[in-house]
């Protein structure tokens, strides 16, 4: 049954004779009929009224002012299609045939196909006044007609198109519904998701303004609104939200946004009238607005009724819904099937609860789920039938992340920047399924590697359209074959993405079930490990190099990822131990070169070997960026590797003549002379004493370096009340001394000694470009750091009294900051603004400095492949003294750990103070430092001495060798007194 109402229309429209036409018993002028053919579809536009009739579309021109009367009903020629829709616009129609082919229709109601979509199954149309639309079964939006305000979504200076033209900014989306408006365009996700463009003077984009949008933006205000339908009239738009809330806004001039105003609405505003009554449909006309409520059969209109189009039997303007009267009409038998609102009409299609309900006239784009898996599976459809799904649904970024949304209690309408609305466990499920399969997945693969990878955006519009980028690891993860392939493939496409999308697929990451980010992290761990074994393996190529550089790169937004989210994914599982038969490779070119170049062999193939060495330190330099990617042996390997090949190519020793007595001062007119070659090793001579330095002398030389600088008088540094060692903040004048400061601890580092100064790790976060945090503070100074965090747990009233404004020492942490007091609101911001203030505020030129001399000391950049923990442990060595492992490590000539000797030193040794054990390090090496891994690392040799009267003689220490010479004292009580007295005055030795 149809029924309508509004402006003079010929009666019956000529789908039956006029006395065949109900005329309801009341005022509304409402009228019904039920035609023998019944209307499976119809359609009002400004000039037309359209109907579909057993796949037939026939077409009555209205009167307006350029036709005076109403046209006799035509049935429009189309051979032999069948038409499923149809939709009205200002001038013309389209239609939409069953096998998808669309027609447009012009004033004169001749038919033709729409080119554009050639070999296209659409599933959806729209009409606007001089624009429409199209929605393919894959997911892809055309568009088409004039663009005179954006409405084709097609950028600006697009001038508009007589033929299809596809919104490339929506690649990705999978639509629900499109909606054309006067000037103005809608699309719906699955997630409910509403985009709008075009048109926008009355706020009819709902985007809180009146600018017109030329290509499609996301309707922020509508997000999680669960919306499900949309409906756009000449100036204004609806929404339907699931549970049957209204939106309206635009244009309300005539009433039709239903807020008991004529006022415009520019951001999407909720029918408060409706509140409450399960709105079913909504559908806006040119200046009005009909809805209904299935439950209760009624039909709510407002806006304009200057034509009757309300029907309340009323020519006014209406701004509250209010019911139309269809008692006599609707009854018990019949449901509502669609609500039309044309220009100055309005339709209701019914049908009898027992009869079937025609088929909907409204599609959503193909989406895999676990029924056509377990179909293709099986092959129960033709092979060729399955390739052609499979090439639809894996060719289209839309169609896949419109699959497996996670609908159970309509989460997937949450969908935002950190939920990305996927089923996780249905994906796995689903995905191993296919695997299961060859040939399946064989097609699979190579319809997404041919035609879906190649045709993402990087550009993407909406966040739904990131899913792809967590759906497609997790079907590689599955391949036996084509893995790696594909797996840079996609790593390509996710370095291609914008800054902002990426940002957005990071959050994503982060909110990932652990299995699943751990499988993420596996896949591309085991790639890059793969490559890198190649590599290692003289396998040579920019290819492979680009590959690896792209793996490391996702591998590091993953690290990052998974250090910010306090998960079980820990640091090793982000080692590359291949890195380890890299450097060996390297290692290996490196001697082989070297030993050209020092004469000591003859080879034809030095060209390439030199190509060789350069090819692997670029490599070293790459990894260099990615500290997670090698293990701190690792790293300090390559460190050595690199400054071998330097010192092997010129041998060039810095020989320092150093006085004890004055030897910061020697040290510091030394680098001021500006001769010192930073790039090679560092030889140090005490004048007056002997001793050839192998490395032993340069080690006491910085550890009597650090304690020289941390009693200098300028008071570069200031020791806190836990030991720590910071920036003086006062100290502002001497900028050299800092610089210099630097270049020592810099060298110190280059040169794999250790500097005696307790820096916090917030210093080497620095150096490393890092933030420090308030943890960092608490390091350095618990008390301040305690007071914030209590700061950040009091309740309101007790932050208030405290009376704290943004200052900090008398310094202003923001502009007026004296006169701004800390609250709970800004306490946050407050506590951020005093970690920054004395981390780099407060030392910010003392930092720069620093860090400029630390750079010259140390100009192997090789150093920032460290975590700051590393590069602590690396300047001022391991902070755990395991003293059982020095025993353990020891070993012996002219002795064994049995003979009573060396018994009695263990004895003595570990009944020292903890102060007397560093003690000994210092006398036995020159630095009383644990180096990085233990005393393991470092080698400790006792020998025994056979010499004469071997009580009067003093313990030798070899401290280049790590070497402990003991006579054969008597007892254990000589051995003590006489290793007491050495450890404390082994300034008056001279050691080699």
């Amino acid at each position: 049954m149809l029924c309508c109402w509004g402006a003079p229309v010929r009666d019956g429209f000529g789908l039956l004779k006029p006395d065949k036409v109900k005329h309801a018993n009341n005022y509304c002028g409402i009228r019904s009929m039920c035609p023998k053919s019944g209307v499976e579809d119809m359609s009002a536009g400004r000039s037309f009224l359209g109907f579909i009739r057993d796949g037939k579309v026939s077409v009555l021109r209205l009167r307006n002012e350029d036709y005076d009367h109403d046209g006799e009903l035509e049935q429009l020629q189309l051979k032999n299609d069948k038409i499923r829709s149809i939709v009205c616009g200002g001038a013309g129609a389209v239609l939409l045939a069953y096998a998808g082919r669309v027609f447009i229709m012009d004033k004169s109601t001749v038919c033709r196909p729409l080119k554009g979509l050639e070999n296209r199954q659409v599933i959806q149309i729209a009409c606007g006044d001089q624009h429409s639309m199209a929605l393919t079964k894959d997911g892809q939006l055309f568009v088409w007609g004039e663009n005179s305000h954006g409405q084709l979504g097609l950028k600006k200076e697009h001038p508009g198109s007589p033929s299809a033209q596809q919104v490339k900014s929506l690649c990705g989306i999978p639509l629900a519904q499109i909606s054309a408006g006067g000037d103005h365009s809608f699309v719906l996700s699955l997630s409910g998701v509403v985009f709008g463009w075009g048109k926008n003077s009355a706020g009819q984009l709902g985007l809180g303004d009146t600018t017109d949008r030329h290509v499609p933006t996301v309707v922020n205000s509508l997000n999680r609104k669960k919306t499900v339908s949309i409906s756009c009239g000449g100036e204004h738009t609806a929404t339907l939200s699931k549970g049957g809330t209204v939106f309206t806004f635009g244009s309300g001039g005539f009433g039709q946004l239903g807020h008991n105003s004529f006022k415009d609405e520019h951001h999407p505003r909720v029918v408060a009238e409706l509140w409450g009554s399960k709105v079913s449909q909504v559908t806006c006309g040119r200046r009005h607005t009909l809805v209904s409520v299935s439950s209760s059969k009624l039909i709510y209109s407002f806006g304009c009724g200057m034509q009757g189009q309300l029907g309340n039997g009323e020519m006014i303007k209406q701004s509250v819904p209010l019911p139309v009267d269809l008692s006599n009409e609707c009854d018990h038998e019949y449901m509502i099937e669609k609500l039309i609102a044309g220009e100055n009409h309005s339709f209701v299609l019914f049908f009898k609860e027992l009869e079937s309900k025609p088929k909907s006239t409204l599609r959503g784009v193909l989406t895999l789920n676990d029924r056509m898996i377990d179909r293709w599976v099986s092959e129960s459809d033709s092979w060729k039938v399955i390739k052609k799904e499979i090439n639809t649904v894996f060719s289209s970024a839309a169609s896949l992340n419109g699959s497996f949304l996670k609908t159970s209690c309509d989460e997937h309408y949450q969908t935002s920047v950190e939920n990305c609305g996927l089923d996780f466990v249905l994906v796995k499920t689903s995905f191993a399924k296919l695997s299961e399969n060859e040939r399946l997945i064989s097609e699979v693969v190579k319809v997404v590697q041919q035609k879906l990878l190649p045709s993402l955006n990087p550009n993407p519009t909406g966040v739904e359209s990131l899913r792809l980028y967590l759906l497609l690891p997790e079907l590689i993860r599955g391949l036996q074959k084509q893995r790696t392939e594909l797996t840079g493939a996609i790593t390509s496409k996710i370095l291609q993405l914008n800054p902002a999308a990426r940002k957005v697929l990071e959050m994503y990451w982060s909110k990932l079930p652990d299995d699943w980010l751990k499988g993420l992290v596996k896949l591309f761990h085991k790639e890059t490990a793969e490559l890198i074994g190649q590599i290692s393996c003289v396998k040579t190529g920019h290819d492979l190099i680009r590959h690896m550089q792209n793996f490391l790169q996702i591998l590091q937004m993953l690290y990052e990822v998974c250090c910010s989210t306090h998960n079980d994914i820990t640091n090793s599982d982000f080692i590359i131990h291949e890195v380890n038969d890299l450097i060996v490779t390297l290692q290996v070119t490196l001697k082989n070169l070297a030993m050209i170049l020092w004469g000591l062999r003859f080879t034809e193939d030095f060209n390439d070997l030199v190509t060789l060495k350069d090819y692997y330190l670029g490599i070293i330099e790459i990894l260099v960026k990615f500290p997670f990617a090698a293990d701190t042996q690792s790293k300090q390997r390559m460190f050595c590797v690199s400054q071998r090949w330097i010192y092997s190519v010129i041998h060039i020793d810095n020989v320092l003549h150093i006085n004890r007595e004055s030897l910061l001062t020697d040290t510091l007119q030394y680098l001021r002379q500006n001769t010192h070659s930073f790039y090679y090793q560092l030889k140090v001579v005490f004048i007056g004493e002997n001793g050839i330095d192998m490395k032993g002398l340069s080690a006491e030389f910085f550890t009597l370096l650090s304690q020289s600088l941390l009693k200098w008088e300028k008071k570069v540094l200031e020791v806190q009340g836990n030991s720590l060692v910071w920036f003086n903040p006062d100290h502002t004048q001497g900028n050299k001394d800092f610089y210099y400061l630097g270049v020592i601890c810099g060298m110190a580092l280059y040169n794999h000694h250790y500097m005696d100064i307790n820096f916090p790790l917030a210093l080497f976060k620095k150096l490393l470009k890092l933030s420090p945090t308030l943890n960092d503070l608490e390091e350095l100074s618990p008390v301040e750091a305690g007071n914030l965090k209590n700061l950040l747990e009091e309740d309101e009233d007790v932050v208030d009294i405290l009376f704290l404004d943004f200052t900090v020492k008398g310094q202003e942490l923001i502009p007026n900051g004296g006169q701004i007091q800390v609250n709970k609101v800004n306490r946050q911001k407050y506590v951020d603004l005093y970690v920054d203030f004395v981390f780099n505020k407060s030392v910010k030129n003392q930092f720069k400095h620093f860090s400029s001399g630390f750079s010259k000391g140390c100009p192997l950049d090789i150093w920032s492949m460290f975590h700051p923990e590393e590069l602590q442990e690396l300047l001022q060595g391991s902070p755990k003294y395991e003293w059982q492992e020095l025993q353990t490590s020891a070993s012996y000539e002219s002795c064994s750990a049995s003979d009573e000797l060396i018994k009695n030193f263990w004895t003595v040794f570990f009944e020292f103070s903890e102060e007397n054990k560093k003690k000994f390090l210092m006398f036995l090496y020159g630095t009383d430092r644990v180096p990085v891994g233990g005393f393991s690392k470092r080698p400790l040799k006792i020998c025994q001495s056979d010499g004469p009267d071997p009580d009067d003689r003093l313990p030798e220490a070899q401290t280049c060798f790590g070497r402990l010479i003991l006579p054969k004292y008597s007892d254990i009580n000589t051995l003590h007194n006489k290793l007491i007295h050495a450890i404390n005055f082994c300034e008056v030795f001279g050691r080699g």
